[in-house]
């Protein structure tokens, strides 16, 4: 906290700071603890009618009073990375969102409007990276009627917790009525260390996933359209009618014969990066180091193909896998979230920046 010359504690923070991360220091309430007072930390994304809005890292809003303020200020945009690769927000979400390729997408500007028939929310949401070129109340309505168009919910993809996310953003659409549905993490790792576990494990790499990886993948409706999203249906070079896209490979521990694989494992490779997904195994076989084989394999080809940088993307409530993760070499880099359009047209309350 700021502390003057004198020993006492100072608010240096204005609404001319909004959008800029800080941290502040507050009474606590009332019969809330024996605490006197609370900190927070995050980007400040609003100061109207005596109020400060917080946002932290994991996308959750604080309202504070300005009456309760005891101390403030801005703070550098994001805390300095101890390990892993050096990434911006922009390159990540660009990489995260060409791993799950749309089979329609359009541009409103700088953001991309993606469509999947409904196959997995980061294929069937806005990837809002710069300016629409329209203000925002007008461009939320492009959004909507182009998803209502093919039968779709409108959704928009936003991030926090690191340099270039969009918190504002976040705090524009909740004003809005718009719902956050999901939350979960991107994270990133150097993916030497991953390679360097592999073992004995009989794992199985492909092209295409077969049917027994698809039997123990968790997501429903797998139809022509998920293969696609997947990669299944590949999107290299060299395929007539698509654009250039990452390497994907499957990976797979055999099960019983007839039986779904044992252990199935995803992986993109573009660039410099390698991206993990749909990490899963027999839950009759868990705790035996088969998500770590099947990570392993996946990390050795990606090595081969020049990738050198790691990312997935897990859920808060997937303790299993972050501790998979975290013992893999891996730390969040920001949170994402998917907001969801409210049912009817809703006027934004209160003063607020479009």
């Amino acid at each position: 906290m700021e502390i003057s010359a004198a020993g006492r504690l100072e608010v240096r923070i204005t609404p001319a700071d909004v959008g800029k991360r800080v941290s502040v220091r507050r009474l606590g309430e009332p019969g809330a603890g024996p605490e006197k007072f609370t900190d927070t930390v995050g980007v400040l994304t609003s100061w109207d009618s005596g109020v400060l809005m917080i946002t932290r890292r994991d996308g959750e809003s604080v309202r504070i009073p300005q009456s309760t303020l005891v101390a403030g200020k801005v703070v550098p945009t994001a805390p300095a990375r101890r390990r892993g690769p050096a990434a911006s927000y922009p390159e990540l979400a660009r990489i995260a969102a060409r791993a799950w390729r749309p089979v329609e997408s359009e541009r409103l500007g700088e953001w991309e409007l993606r469509a999947a028939d409904g196959f997995t929310r980061r294929a069937n949401s806005v990837l809002p990276l710069g300016d629409p070129g329209l203000p925002l109340d007008a461009a939320l309505d492009a959004v909507r009627r182009w998803y209502g168009e093919r039968g779709l919910p409108a959704y928009v993809q936003t991030a926090t917790g690191a340099e270039g996310t969009q918190e504002l953003l976040c705090a524009e659409l909740e004003r809005r009525g718009w719902v956050r549905e999901v939350t979960a993490e991107l994270w990133t790792g150097a993916l030497a260390p991953v390679a360097d576990r592999a073992g004995g494990a009989d794992v199985v790499l492909s092209r295409t996933a077969g049917e027994p990886w698809l039997a123990r993948y968790q997501r429903k409706g797998v139809r022509e359209v998920a293969l696609r999203v997947l990669g299944c249906r590949s999107s290299r070079a060299g395929d007539a009618g698509n654009e250039a896209g990452p390497s994907v490979w499957f990976a797979a521990v055999p099960g019983a014969e007839g039986e779904p694989s044992a252990a199935i494992g995803r992986c993109a490779v573009d660039g410099r990066w390698a991206g993990f997904a749909a990490v899963e195994v027999d839950p009759a076989r868990r705790r035996r180091g088969l998500a770590t084989e099947v990570m392993a394999v996946l990390a050795r080809r990606a090595l081969d193909e020049g990738a050198s940088a790691a990312w997935l993307q897990v859920e808060a409530d997937n303790e299993g896998g972050r501790a998979l993760y975290r013992a893999l070499g891996f730390l969040p880099h920001h949170a994402y979230h998917h907001y969801r359009a409210p049912e009817g047209p809703k006027t934004p309350t209160g003063p607020g920046r479009s």
